[in-house]
């Protein structure tokens, strides 16, 4: 997996292995050499041709960079795994420097070929180039990610653009796309497998819409835009991570009022990491502030805790964001225009499932009216609670979740803080072993100690077939919070599925959480939300792990699928299998009875318009960002003026403002794509209406079905396709309406 700072655009590029021709490098294209002796004639030199010419500097350069641990293949067991203990900052430079240069001679190899341009002369070597840059690139991305020091961000900063600007050498080599091209127009009739042609298709369209295409001054402009934005995304995420690495002190006991003891000994763990003797931290972070917002008693605490989560990146200092956002949406729409789309979200979009912003939007608006009327119906049941407190005050975003709480416990006899105590981190680490196992018989052996990690929370684990016990991947877990740690949930690929060199390339990938650590010795609650997490990324992980896919680009699916494996995977959690082995007490190890059961079942659906709205604006208000055919903006401004547009109700927030919004702001990724999340929903509510109808929450067909069809093959057929074949039809948008209590007419 690459860097998040390299790829301008969606997320199969992410998994093809390329770079481009040289910008500097030797001046000739042969190669001379001359042996000569005191007893003998003169020889006359050797002369190569240019395409023995690149291959002998390719030779070259991959001795060069077997001494370097950052590029080398990796050694070791499994095949050879990532090198953490050898991956130190201050090297990254010097190996991304010869991974360039090894990578434009890789190319120089391809484009210098003087045989016709054929699938295996083109498209198999395009295949494996680079393989050098992309280790060097998944060794610094999980350092900006999980261990973001200063170290690390200069090292980003310096050469995010750097990286950028040979991508586009790659994306704009003539000489390669003209190759390609040649391949693509015969590949009907070259013999190609169906695979195989939609390899070619799908990087042909990914070198369009990079910009093959454009004439020399446009590419120039294009480059200038790309390396801005490569700029921009490193400086955006610095400026939120620094705003994350703050807390708010909970000076006394009487600012604990309402915690629960085991929430008050993880705010006590934070503030003695921090120095803060005799104090409590709730951090600025998702997994330490929506706690606090659920239990505190005092209102004024919640209203701080808020607002400093809530205005990250908004607050006028150095680390506001808002100047940044405003360039980067204005050069998103010059490169859309630049290649022929009428806006960002029209070029992001091209190839999703969704293919037009409208169709997105059309999903949004068809839910947006049955939230906001929920939420309606939701703050009236929180005020009347409210009114019968001192002052009876007016619900506001910082009250939400406090009385959402008081509301469940009232109408559905159920305490958050019950529940967690069944939900102990490592024992639902081994449920969703266990889910793994039931639906497509894996198994995980823990192997942490054995090989190395960038962090000595990381645990790892081997990944085996039951039957047969083949050996499947590796699985990394790095669960918790910590500084220099980006917030929220994400899985990332390590190695990616792959036998097109004739050699198995086996799946390493991991899983990567915000947990609060408890004190030393005292076991981690996580709430249901925080196992459903769990279970969503691990359902990533599994995407990639059960990857049969024989090129790596192929292995990528749309922005508007690749949720939707990990999504149907929360709906495990609850099952009764699930919890009759794991859902357990952490003090008294008694299964969870069947009465929490039921009130859990009885109240899925509870402050349903709460998440969905929260989420739907955070969505709206992005694909309304990127459909600014100028781009021109005032975030803060833009915000308040959408929602006010939608009638948002005032006491829910998004989720996301835009000041923080690290989905779009960091990479093109989920730019215009975060509407993604309820597309996949749709398919999700459908595929767990298929299991309940099984009457099996482990019904063998639908689980093997989802394998062949889901998992197995990445972007190797068409992803709606694909759908139509597992279910037999295409989803049915009622079974999300359905699944969120909202009417379906």
């Amino acid at each position: 997996m690459t860097s998040k700072l390299l790829v301008p655009f969606a997320l199969s590029t992410l998994l093809a292995s390329c770079c481009g021709p040289a910008k500097t490098g030797p001046a000739t294209t042969t190669t001379t050499t001359t042996t000569t002796t005191t007893d003998q004639p003169e020889v006359p030199p050797v002369e190569l041709s240019p395409h023995e010419a690149a291959r002998a500097e390719v030779d070259r350069l991959v001795a060069q960079a077997a001494s370097n641990p950052l590029l080398a293949p990796w050694t070791g067991p499994y095949g050879g795994v990532p090198p953490w203990d050898q991956a130190r900052p201050a090297a990254f430079g010097a190996a991304f420097t010869l991974a360039l240069d090894l990578a434009r001679a890789e190319i120089r190899v391809i484009t210098s070929n003087p045989e016709a341009p054929t699938f295996d002369n083109t498209f198999v070597p395009l295949e494996g180039l680079g393989r050098h840059r992309d280790r060097a690139e998944t060794l610094f991305s999980v350092l900006t990610s999980s261990l973001n020091t200063p170290e690390v961000q200069a090292v980003d900063e310096e050469w995010a653009p750097k990286l950028a600007a040979a991508y586009d050498e790659l994306w704009f080599d003539a000489a390669l796309f003209a190759r390609i091209a040649a391949v693509y127009d015969a590949r009907a009739t070259s013999g190609l497998t169906a695979e195989q042609q939609r390899l070619v298709e799908i990087t042909y369209e990914q070198f369009v819409k990079a910009g093959a295409k454009l004439d020399a001054a446009q590419k120039a402009e294009m480059g200038r835009i790309n390396q801005e934005l490569a700029t921009l995304y490193t400086d955006f995420g610095n400026k939120v991570l620094a705003d994350e690495n703050t807390w708010v002190v909970l000076d006394t006991e009487a600012d604990l009022a309402g915690l629960p003891a085991s929430l008050i000994a993880s705010y006590k763990a934070a503030a003695d990491e921090r120095g803060l003797a005799g104090k409590w931290a709730v951090v600025n972070t998702r997994s330490s502030v929506d706690p606090f917002l659920t239990y505190s008693t005092r209102r004024e605490l919640r209203e701080k805790v808020w607002k400093a989560f809530k205005n990250r990146g908004d607050n006028g200092d150095g680390n506001d964001t808002n100047a940044t956002i405003a360039r980067i949406v204005k050069l998103r729409a010059e490169r859309a225009a630049l290649l022929g789309y009428p806006t960002h979200a029209h070029w992001r979009m091209s190839d999703t499932m969704a293919k037009d912003p409208a169709k997105a939007e059309a999903l949004m608006m068809k839910v947006w009216p049955a939230a906001k009327a929920r939420v309606k119906e939701e703050v009236a049941a929180m005020q009347k609670l409210a009114n019968k407190e001192k002052g009876k005050p007016k619900i506001a975003p910082w009250d939400y979740l406090y009385y959402a709480e008081k509301v469940r416990k009232a109408k559905y006899d159920l305490d958050q803080d019950e529940v967690k105590a069944y939900f102990e981190l490592n024992n639902m680490i081994e449920a969703s072993f266990f889910m793994a196992g039931q639906l497509y018989g894996l198994k995980f052996v823990e192997i942490t100690g054995q090989v190395p990690v960038f962090h000595p929370d990381v645990r790892v684990w081997e990944v085996r077939n039951l039957e047969g016990d083949g050996l499947v991947g590796l699985f990394y877990g790095d669960y918790f919070a910590r500084a220099g740690k980006r917030s929220g949930a994400w899985a990332s690929g390590y190695q990616r599925h792959e036998t097109f060199t004739g050699k198995k390339v086996l799946p390493i990938t991991s899983n990567n959480n915000n947990f609060v650590k408890g004190a030393p010795g005292e076991k981690v609650l996580i709430s249901l939300d925080d196992a459903q997490t769990l279970f969503h990324e691990f359902g990533h992980a599994l995407h990639g792990l059960l990857s049969e896919v024989n090129y790596p680009t192929l292995g990528g699916t749309p922005r508007d699928f690749v949720e939707y494996p990990s999504q149907v995977h929360e709906m495990w959690v609850l099952t009764r299998p699930v919890l009759d082995k794991f859902g357990r007490h952490y003090q008294t190890d008694k299964v969870m009875p069947d009465a929490l059961i039921k009130k859990i079942d009885a109240s899925k659906q509870f402050n349903e318009g709460y998440a969905t709205v929260e989420y739907l604006t955070s969505a709206i208000v992005d694909m309304k960002l990127h459909t600014l055919a100028d781009g021109v903006v005032d975030a803060d401004a833009f915000e308040r003026d959408t929602l006010k547009a939608l009638g948002a109700p005032a006491e829910v927030a998004l989720r996301h403002r835009l000041p923080q919004f690290l989905h779009l702001f960091t990479s093109d990724a989920y730019s215009a794509g975060y509407y993604s999340y309820l597309w996949s929903e749709v398919m999700d509510a459908d595929t767990r209406e298929a299991f309940e109808q099984a009457g099996d929450v482990f019904d063998k067909g639908l689980a093997e079905g989802m394998r062949k069809h889901i998992l197995a093959p990445g972007n190797t057929t068409d992803r709606a396709e694909a759908y139509r074949a597992f279910r037999g039809r295409d989803p049915d948008v009622k079974a999300l309406l359905k699944k969120r209590g909202f009417p379906t007419k």
